[in-house]
C-alpha cells in the first residue's frame, strides 16, 4: 500500500508550520527607555536599601540562623503541613457534602462554608483559644444518654493546639471550595458514562470524577498551601513561637525590631520562594491548556488518498 499527500495538503501544512514558528518582535524606543528607566530606579533602591545604615544588615546576619529563629521556623512549617493536610481532607468530605442532592447535608456544608469564610481567621484563632470560656468540659459520647467522658478544655485548648484547630478549619472552608470548583470542571458526559456502566456514587467520585478533577485542584492548592504559610504568622497573637513570634521575643529584649522583623521577612520570602517551584512544576504538569493548532496540523498531515 503506498500512502500519498496531495499538493494541497502539502501547501495547507506549509501554511500551518508557517504560522506556529515563532515571530521576531521588533522592539521600540519606548520599550527600551522603559527598560533603562526600570534598571535605574532598581539599582537607586537597593543602593539605598544597602547603604542605610538604619538598616543594621549586621545584627540581621547575626541573628538569621538564631537557633530560636530556626525553632519556630520549624514551628511554622509543621503548622502550615499539618493544617494543609488536615484542612485538605475536611475540604474533600465538605466538597462532597456540598454537592449532595440530600438537602440538609448540602444546607450545613453551606452554612459552615459561610461562616468560616465570612469572619477573619484571626477572630476564629482567639476564639478557639478561649473556648473554655464558654465549654469548660466537652462531654464526648452518646446524646441523650449517661454513656460517655468529660474532657477538660482548658487541659487540651492550649495555644499550639488552638492555632492548629483554627487554621485547619478555616484552610477546610477554602479548600472545599477549590475542590467543589474542581468537580464542576468535569464534563456532564464523563458522569453520565459513569452512571451507564453501574459505578455506586462513591466509585464514581474515586474512579472518575476526583482524578479528572486534580489539574484543576492542584494549581490552586499550591497557592492556597503558600498563603497558609504566611498566614500562620497569625498565630502569634496567641503567644505560639512560631518565626514571627521568635523575632518578637528577640527584639523585645534587644530592642532591634527593625533588622529582626527583615530577619522574620527574608525567612518568609526565602520558603514562598522555595514552595513557588514546585508549584510552578505542578502547574506545568497539570495544566488544561492546549493549543488547538497543533491537533488540525495533525488531522491535515493524514493521508488524504491511499491506494486500496
Amino acid at each position: 500500500m503506498v500512502t500519498t499527500i496531495s499538493k494541497g495538503s502539502e501547501t495547507t501544512m506549509g501554511g500551518i508550520d508557517a504560522a506556529l514558528k515563532p515571530r521576531l518582535r521588533l522592539r521600540t524606543p519606548t520599550e527600551y527607555a522603559g527598560w533603562v528607566l526600570s534598571i535605574l530606579v532598581g539599582l537607586g533602591i537597593l543602593a539605598s536599601v544597602l547603604t542605610n545604615p538604619n538598616f543594621k544588615w549586621g545584627i540581621v546576619g547575626k541573628y538569621f540562623f538564631a537557633e530560636s529563629i530556626l525553632r519556630g521556623l520549624v514551628l511554622t512549617v509543621f503548622l502550615t503541613v499539618a493544617s494543609m493536610a488536615l484542612g485538605t481532607l475536611l475540604g474533600l468530605a465538605l466538597a462532597v457534602m456540598r454537592a449532595s442532592h440530600v438537602k440538609p447535608v448540602s444546607i450545613a456544608a453551606g452554612l459552615y462554608l459561610t461562616l468560616f469564610r465570612g469572619t477573619p481567621v484571626l477572630v476564629q484563632l482567639i476564639f478557639w483559644f478561649n473556648i473554655s470560656a464558654l465549654y469548660p468540659d466537652l462531654r464526648i459520647g452518646i446524646p441523650f444518654t449517661d454513656i460517655g467522658t468529660a474532657v477538660d478544655t482548658n487541659a487540651i485548648m492550649g495555644p499550639i493546639t488552638a492555632a492548629l484547630v483554627g487554621l485547619t478549619l478555616n484552610q477546610a472552608a477554602y479548600m472545599a471550595e477549590i475542590i467543589r470548583g474542581g468537580f464542576s470542571a468535569v464534563g456532564k458526559g464523563q458522569i453520565e458514562a459513569a452512571d451507564s456502566l453501574g459505578m455506586s456514587a462513591g466509585m464514581r467520585m474515586r474512579k472518575v470524577i476526583i482524578p479528572q478533577a486534580m489539574p484543576s485542584i492542584i494549581p490552586a492548592t499550591g497557592n492556597q498551601f503558600i498563603g497558609m504559610f504566611k498566614e500562620t504568622s497569625l498565630v502569634s497573637v496567641l503567644g505560639v513561637a512560631e518565626l514571627l513570634q521568635s523575632a518578637q521575643l528577640i527584639y523585645a529584649r534587644t530592642y532591634e525590631t527593625i533588622p529582626l522583623l527583615i530577619v522574620a521577612s527574608l525567612w518568609y520570602l526565602v520558603m514562598t520562594l522555595l514552595l513557588s517551584y514546585p508549584q510552578a512544576q505542578l502547574e506545568k504538569r497539570y495544566s488544561r491548556a492546549t493549543s488547538t493548532l497543533p491537533r488540525k496540523a495533525k488531522r491535515v498531515a493524514q493521508p488524504e488518498g491511499a491506494a486500496r
